[in-house]
């Protein structure tokens, strides 16, 4: 049995309810979980989180969540980053909400093309575009946030190829759009 239907069989397994197999199916993706978690701290400012911890608490809100909607690895890759960007935006937005001293939390992007972006600004343009368009938001976060290739987006979502590779085009033209401060009024 490939290692890719090794992991496929432990999300089946999860999905109905065994939790030892969750805990292999977690190990199993552990590398891929530290890529992102790495990539997305190395990419971030101002944070006192380490790339254990981010994955840490990724990993519980996932167990939170059930494993009863996962269909394969590609999903669990992109729920699992997805959570990692909602878990650098509820702590930016928690260190706000303290009182403490504005520090802007960057990020270095693709999207944009241009250096570093703030995490609120980016966050604030995911939801404008997720009211207008929300699958290419779905497609911002597998790819920036999730790391994850045109191929995984395909199999996540069951586009082909190309039409994933466009709406990641257009999507990162919205956002370079929608960053870019010399447009702001």
């Amino acid at each position: 049995m490939t290692s890719h239907a090794k992991t496929e069989v432990l999300i089946l397994a999860w999905r109905e309810g065994d939790d030892e197999s969750r805990n292999r199916l977690i190990a199993r993706l552990l590398p891929s979980l530290e890529e992102i978690a790495a990539a997305r701290l190395r990419r971030e400012g101002g944070t006192s989180l380490s790339t254990h911890e981010l994955i840490n608490e990724a990993v519980e809100r996932l167990i939170a969540h059930g494993g009863e909607s996962l269909v394969g690895r590609a999903h669990m890759i992109a729920l699992s980053s997805r959570l990692m960007r909602n878990i650098l935006v509820d702590r930016a937005r928690a260190m706000s909400a303290a009182k403490r001293q504005h520090r802007r939390v960057e990020l270095n992007t693709r999207v944009a093309g241009t250096g570093p972006l703030d995490l609120y600004e980016l966050d604030s343009a995911l939801i404008r575009l997720r009211a207008i368009e929300p699958e290419l938001m779905e497609v911002v976060e597998m790819r920036y946030f999730g790391g994850m290739t045109l191929a995984e987006i395909a199999e996540v979502t069951d586009w082909s190829e190309a039409t994933v590779k466009r709406r990641w085009q257009v999507a990162r033209a919205w956002l370079a759009d929608a960053l870019n401060p010399a447009l702001k009024p």
